[in-house]
């Protein structure tokens, strides 16, 4: 089974792998607890702090380690949510027409004519700063690019013969939509998939950064990046390590996308 899977599919497995189970068991692995002040400012490497202390002298492991589970948990929430809403309204748009896709298709125009991360600092700087508001200021922008595919997409697969079909033996739309369009739609969107979740954590992480994203004491890595960017001026890398997370996840996650974009494509192509 192994042997099938390119080597850096394989890889970007790995390392997705390695990032969930970060995030999944957290408070187990790591050396220290979240908020614990453990040594000095700005330590460097050693056998006690892995990848040295922070700014104000916490295990820097130990805050990669938790700011992977707030990022990760955040990012996934926040694409299932643009997913959900977004190929949801955008199938329905393509299969309804009329004054429904005319409404709907203006209004995100409307969102979409706004900068994401404006829009985003606006709001955040009026709502309060709690996860759950930033999952669906987050989960709602991202939903318009979402929906923007998803009717495309859905628009030339509304005119197939296999549609038309279905129309005439008395199908409805919840069927059109489930079985004949979303099978069909999933290709675009499995690989769309990995890049919204990449997106939401650079998204999350910019936000953060600005001070609008995760509040401390909790860590995710833009904030950590925040936290630890005045070292830089000194030679202290310490903000290089979380940005150094965002990056490898942001490439492991592509890897397994275009992996599985590909499958779907080929198995999809062998069917036809």
């Amino acid at each position: 089974m192994l042997r099938n899977i390119p080597f850096t599919a394989l890889l970007g497995l790995v390392l997705t792998g390695a990032f969930l189970f970060a995030a999944a068991f957290a408070p187990w692995i790591s050396p220290y607890s979240n908020t614990e002040i453990v040594g000095q400012v700005w330590e460097p490497f050693s056998a006690a702090h892995w990848l040295g202390t922070d700014n104000i002298g916490r295990d820097l492991l130990t805050r990669v380690i938790f700011g992977a589970r707030t990022t990760i948990i955040i990012a996934i929430l926040a694409t299932a949510l643009s997913f959900t809403l977004g190929s949801v309204l955008g199938f329905m748009a393509a299969v309804l027409g009329g004054w429904f896709d005319t409404i709907v298709s203006r209004f995100v125009d409307l969102l979409m004519a706004i900068p994401t991360l404006i829009f985003a600092l606006v709001v955040l700087s009026v709502l309060p700063r709690t996860v759950a508001v930033l999952i669906l200021v987050m989960g709602i922008l991202d939903a318009t690019r979402v929906y923007r595919l998803a009717r495309a997409v859905a628009v030339d697969i509304n005119i197939m013969d296999y549609v038309e079909a279905a129309r005439l033996r008395g199908e409805g739309t919840r069927w059109i939509v489930l079985r004949e369009i979303l099978p069909n739609a999933l290709s675009p969107l499995v690989s769309e998939l990995g890049l919204r979740f990449i997106y939401a954590v650079l998204f999350l992480s910019a936000l953060s950064f600005l001070g609008l994203g995760v509040q401390p004491p909790e860590s995710d890595w833009g904030g950590m990046v925040k936290d630890n960017k005045d070292g830089i001026v000194f030679g202290i890398g310490a903000a290089l390590i979380p940005a150094a997370a965002i990056a490898i996840l942001a490439i492991s996650v592509n890897l397994v996308a275009d992996w599985v974009l590909n499958r779907t494509s080929s198995l999809k192509g062998g069917r036809s």
